[in-house]
């Protein structure tokens, strides 16, 4: 019977312990680690130097000279190009003519003034003495004063010739073409020998790069993240060209005319970058990330542990076993490390947070009608959870930072200005929490633990509350599908 009883013993040992083993098989896990959270938003978008001048001519005529190619560097005021000046050398020498001849005419109409005068004053002598006739006193003045007019007349005429010639020499020196800046030529449109129309616009002739040193990327970032964006931020990227290295870059400016793409609506973004070692070159594509967000050395999980749901037989149960509440006293000692509090300060978050802890005592135990609620009356978890309450949800969480910090006044009134700002940004981020669930295997059944989420990269999430560093968590069922 002695061995009839070990045999069975360790039978059932056996069983038990299979059956622990077959149902952690049934699920996968991973565990919560601490590490960092880096979130970013992916763009495209065009290297450009930081200015760029199109260089054109102001004048039409045949191009004598191209003294500059691709990729020179040339200096302002260097000559880079030369039209053939002989047209507006000829109309120089006519209007230096006209000018000559217009003098002429004005030596001209003076003699005829200073005569016209002479005859005038003799003429007014006469009349005085009534010696003729009143009629040839106005003819003698009406002549005087046509001399006067042709004079000005003949002034006008040399200053309309001069201003004349002034713009064929203006346009003479615009023959010669010159760089207006410092810089790179990036591409030339002229041959020698070609014939420059500028009736309508100034034709461009050549692109000068003012500085690639520094060079800017113009990404166009969708609408749906335009919002995260802003001067100042971090930026990665790459180019084909050199693909296993990353440069970086800050948002520089974020502009307001939006394209529309087939109904594609992106924004602007200007990315300045230095590029000293001259290896980017204008009209590369570049693939960059703009980092909205840097989290350091806080909890995560995967992702795939907020996206899995346990099966219809211990779903019910899982859930119920969360309890529908967060562990505020975690989050309330990881804002209070962050703050470095002195021994006094430490003491008035002590008896704050005391009170806090019988609060939730008292509440857990009260009947169940009131077990819903939160550390200060209905928060999250709570109404505010339900469909439709999204309208008032900014409402509610002033209401629930309002009360946090009513809670903690005689704590708070101990931190200096920039311990505050600090207690007042992390309160804002815990009551704008999202809250989900995460799933711990216990005796081969998963339990729900809700948590607070914070920003996510794509395959971590970061997370607080109810959960603690090294914690298993489940990532996925390993049972096949019924």
């Amino acid at each position: 019977m002695a061995v009839i009883g070990a045999v069975a013993i360790g039978a059932l040992y056996a069983w038990r312990h299979r059956s622990n083993e077959e149902a952690a098989s049934a699920y996968r896990t991973a565990k919560v680690e601490r590490g960092d959270i880096r979130v970013t938003i992916s763009a495209t978008g065009a290297l450009n130097a930081t200015s760029q001048v199109d260089v054109g001519s102001q004048i039409s005529g045949q191009v004598t000279d191209v003294l500059v190619d691709y990729n020179d560097h040339v200096s302002k005021g260097q000559v880079i190009a030369r039209i053939d000046p002989s047209t507006y050398e000829a109309q120089i020498a006519q209007g230096n003519a006209q000018i000559n001849s217009a003098r002429a005419a004005l030596a001209t109409a003076q003699a005829t003034l200073r005569n016209a005068e002479a005859d005038y004053n003799r003429k007014a002598e006469l009349a005085q003495q009534q010696l003729i006739a009143r009629g040839d006193l106005d003819l003698a003045r009406a002549a005087r004063d046509q001399a006067r007019a042709q004079v000005a007349s003949a002034q006008a005429q040399i200053r309309q010739q001069t201003a004349s010639t002034q713009t064929s020499r203006l346009n003479l020196q615009r023959t010669v073409i010159r760089s207006p800046v410092d810089g790179v030529v990036l591409s030339r449109s002229i041959e020698p020998g070609q014939t420059v129309a500028a009736s309508l616009q100034a034709p461009v002739l050549f692109q000068i790069a003012e500085d690639l040193s520094q060079m800017e990327i113009l990404l166009a970032v969708d609408e749906a993240d335009i919002g995260q964006v802003k001067p100042g931020l971090d930026v990665a990227f790459t180019v084909d060209a050199y693909p296993e290295r990353r440069f970086r870059g800050k948002v520089k400016q974020v502009r307001l005319a939006a394209t529309n793409t087939s109904n594609v609506i992106t924004y602007p973004v200007v990315v300045s970058l230095d590029n000293s070692d001259q290896s980017l070159l204008p009209g590369m594509t570049a693939n960059a990330e703009i980092e909205v967000s840097h989290r350091e050395d806080v909890l995560r999980v995967s992702n795939a542990a907020l996206r899995y749901k346990p099966d219809d037989e211990y779903g019910g149960a899982a859930t119920r076993g969360a309890g529908g509440r967060g562990n505020f006293a975690e989050d309330f000692e990881r804002i209070a490390a962050t703050l470095k509090l002195d021994a006094p300060q430490r003491a008035a978050f002590d008896q704050a947070l005391a009170a806090i802890r019988q609060r939730v005592a008292s509440r857990q135990a009260a009947p169940a009608p009131q077990q819903g609620a939160s550390l200060f009356g209905r928060g999250p978890g709570g109404g505010s959870n339900r469909p439709g309450g999204e309208g008032n949800a900014g409402a509610m969480r002033q209401r629930m930072a309002d009360r946090f910090n009513q809670q903690f006044a005689a704590f708070k009134a101990t931190l200096d200005d920039a311990q505050k700002a600090q207690w007042d940004r992390e309160i804002a981020a815990l009551v704008g929490s999202r809250r989900a669930p995460l799933y711990k295997l216990v005796d081969g059944k998963p339990q729900a633990v809700m948590v607070r989420v914070g920003a996510s990269d794509g395959s971590y999430t970061e997370v607080s509350g109810g959960i603690r560093e090294g914690d298993e968590v489940i990532v996925g069922s390993g049972r096949a599908a019924k």
